[in-house]
């Protein structure tokens, strides 16, 4: 069975002039692209930060009442998911401490339903364990991934930087990660992969290369699924999101040209106002730019809201989107109008005016859709360097 983000199907009815399997076909795609689950195992010892890192990865304050548990002992006692705030089917699952359970490992992962994993990471605030390396082995047997996290680092830095008379942080996270490697190998582990993470700090040292890493290795219908849940910690985050949507903007134009025939009132291209309105919503939720999202931002920065609010400047971001707003930004557009006035002056012309009407909404939905990502990924920006300004970190 192909791939549904294979479009040669999609090709093939465009070929055969076959324009309502097309837009089926799109449709589809679509559908099941902003349906695809991701379904993530967070394991370890006991006291390594799994569930801490559940929350930070899903942009959860430890005090919100969709966090995981979060203490100094293990707060964990059975599988539990915890779904993101904004991707219903994008899951993290907060799974028992190895270390405590009555399972050896190749038990534990028939305990935790192994199966219903996409991948795995294996968190550890030390050195990994004896317990670390046999269920990384185990996982490997069953035909997943596995993704070692030295989390607390921040920790270490601080220590090493009371304890040493010439600290260095790189040199340090140099050795922490170094040192994790080599009782890997020395364990049996084939080119051990390690991060080294603050869940507190998720912009700062490996978070952008384990995500580097998983978008590589994902299968590709999976990425997005990966990529939209991301916490908005770096400016190249938001650009990767922004290239994202964009890739599916000729997708969202030609279904737009296909099924919206009916003029709206008030704008004389034929225009779908409910597709684009869906689609602009989309963004905005992926960017974070939701009022929920914005407001779970603050409470986990420490960063008040009005000063993440106070550099938003597109009406799409604070405000609900509606055909409304839509209709009349779009009406604001000096590309739009224009497109108005050659319909205006082409639906004269017997048969000539229909046969214009979908190239010309195409285009509106394309400039339309085009135009309002670009303003909300400056906003997304905005945000980010207002949150990142004020907590006094680096970009």
């Amino acid at each position: 069975m192909a791939d549904f983000l294979d479009t040669t199907e999609i090709k093939e009815a465009l070929q055969n002039n076959n324009q309502a399997l097309a837009v089926d076909k799109i449709k589809k795609l679509l559908e099941k692209a902003a349906n695809t689950p991701l379904n993530i195992g967070i394991t370890g010892e006991s006291g390594s930060g799994k569930s801490s890192f559940v929350n930070a990865f899903r942009g959860v304050d430890h005090q919100d009442d969709q966090a995981a548990p979060t203490g100094v002992v293990e707060t964990t006692t059975e599988v539990k998911a915890y779904t993101h705030p904004s991707y219903p089917n994008f899951k993290l699952w907060d799974l028992p401490g190895i270390g405590t359970t009555r399972f050896p490992a190749d038990q534990y992962l028939k305990h935790v339903g192994f199966e219903r994993f996409d991948f795995f990471i294996i968190i550890s605030a030390t050195r990994f364990s004896e317990n670390d390396v046999k269920l990384a082995k185990e996982i490997l047997n069953m035909g997943k991934k596995f993704y070692f996290v030295r989390s607390k680092v921040d920790n270490d830095l601080q220590n090493a930087q009371r304890s040493q008379r010439n600290f260095d942080a790189e040199q340090t996270l140099a050795l922490i990660r170094e040192n994790c490697k080599k009782g890997l190998l020395k364990e049996g582990v084939q080119a051990p992969q390690v991060f080294l993470l603050s869940n507190f700090e998720l912009q700062r040292h490996d978070f952008h290369r384990l995500h580097e890493t998983l978008e590589r290795e994902l299968p590709e219908h999976k990425r997005d699924a990966l990529l939209f849940a991301m916490p908005n910690m770096s400016l190249e985050i938001i650009k990767k999101k922004k290239e994202a949507f964009k890739s599916k903007i000729p997708h969202y134009a030609f279904v737009s040209a296909a099924c919206a025939v009916v003029p709206v009132p008030g704008l004389s291209v034929a225009v779908d106002l409910a597709l684009i309105v869906s689609v602009v919503q989309k963004y905005k939720t992926g960017f974070g730019l939701d009022r929920p999202s914005l407001q779970r931002l603050a409470d986990s920065t420490g960063v008040p809201l009005e000063d993440l609010t106070s550099v938003v400047h597109s009406p799409l971001s604070l405000n609900t989107i509606n055909k409304t707003l839509i209709q009349k930004l779009l009406l604001q557009s000096a590309a739009i109008v224009a497109l108005m006035a050659a319909e205006e002056g082409l639906k004269f012309i017997p048969l000539f005016g229909a046969l214009v009407a979908a190239p010309l909404s195409y285009k509106v939905t394309e400039k339309a859709l085009l135009d309002f990502l670009h303003v909300l990924a400056e906003d997304a920006q905005n945000v980010f360097k207002r949150a990142l300004c004020c907590m006094n970190s680096p970009v």
